[in-house]
């Protein structure tokens, strides 16, 4: 599939998994049986795949490899199908964090699950778990708790990426997040991660746990063998108080520009005239692709 039309594609494909799984049954069975899932969440092995933190919202469910439909969690939908059965469901998120634009995560690892089904009998799944399935590639690990930092601030910065002090109820886990503070005098930031990274032939994305009470913009600087572009991706508003996951899709941004071949990650910020004290929380900052189909 043309990259380019990747997030366009998986909106069409969601948009249709709906609409399908609401359709009448069909066929000889017309009284199903039912499943519910609860929730999903992930292990990881932390010294290679960083932080479990997840954002899971939906659960893609397929019956013996035929898809039955995409449901928002906590679910219950019916299933046309008796007796012994293998359920596969695969954990979706909320593409760049908009509710209309889901999708099966393409790095968390389908959840297989063997199941007997009887009419109107409900079969509960309860709280499932997934993992990075093992072709998933980590370009950047940045869980600010380590002596050194992978983003390094730009010339033009006014604030400092610094750390939350240890036991500061403003970090996010662990003992440290990455904090900027802007004011009156230091009203720009700009951070850039410190190595190159190749545009490879597969999906691209960059997971995140944010707080913040300033728009910030997450970005790419793309690099060819004779120019620079700098791409913002997307604009992230206000989360209040709140701490936020979100799984932003790289791969169009990484492939509209032709010639390009490496790329860097940059966050930046104005501060808002609405906030004296902006403040912009980072943690789990990730860089995600797999290895080429």
């Amino acid at each position: 599939m043309n990259q380019r039309l990747f997030t366009v594609s998986i909106f069409i494909a969601f948009v249709s998994v709906l609409i399908t799984s609401c359709e009448k049954f069909k066929g000889d069975q017309e009284i199903p049986a039912y499943v519910t899932i609860d929730s999903i969440y992930i292990t990881t092995s932390p010294s290679v795949q960083g932080s479990a933190s997840s954002n899971i919202s939906d659960a893609w469910v397929y019956l013996d490899d035929n898809l039955v439909g995409a449901f928002q969690l906590p679910a219950r939908f019916p299933v046309l199908g008796l007796g012994a059965h293998k359920l596969t469901i695969l954990p979706g998120i909320k593409l760049n964090g908009i509710s209309s634009t889901r999708m099966a995560y393409p790095f968390y690892a389908p959840i297989e699950i063997p199941v007997e089904l009887n009419e109107l009998d409900t079969t509960a799944l309860g709280i499932r778990k997934s993992n990075y399935q093992s072709s998933a590639i980590f370009d950047l690990i940045e869980d600010f708790e380590g002596i050194s930092i992978a983003f390094d601030t730009t010339k033009r910065s006014e604030a400092a990426l610094q750390l939350t002090e240890p036991g500061d109820s403003l970090a996010f886990e662990g003992s440290h997040s990455g904090m900027v503070r802007m004011d009156t005098v230091n009203q720009f930031f700009e951070c850039v991660n410190d190595k190159d990274f190749i545009i490879p032939y597969a999906p691209v994305f960059v997971e995140m746990n944010f707080r913040t009470n300033n728009v910030f913009v997450v970005g790419i600087y793309l690099y060819g063998p004779s120019t620079i572009q700098q791409v913002p991706v997307i604009y992230l508003n206000p989360t209040g108080n709140e701490w936020k996951k979100i799984y932003i899709n790289l791969t169009n941004s990484l492939n509209a520009y032709p010639g390009m071949q490496k790329f860097r990650i940059f966050i930046s910020a104005i501060q808002s005239s609405a906030e004296t004290d902006a403040l912009i929380l980072l943690d789990n900052v990730k860089v995600v692709t797999r290895t080429a189909e």
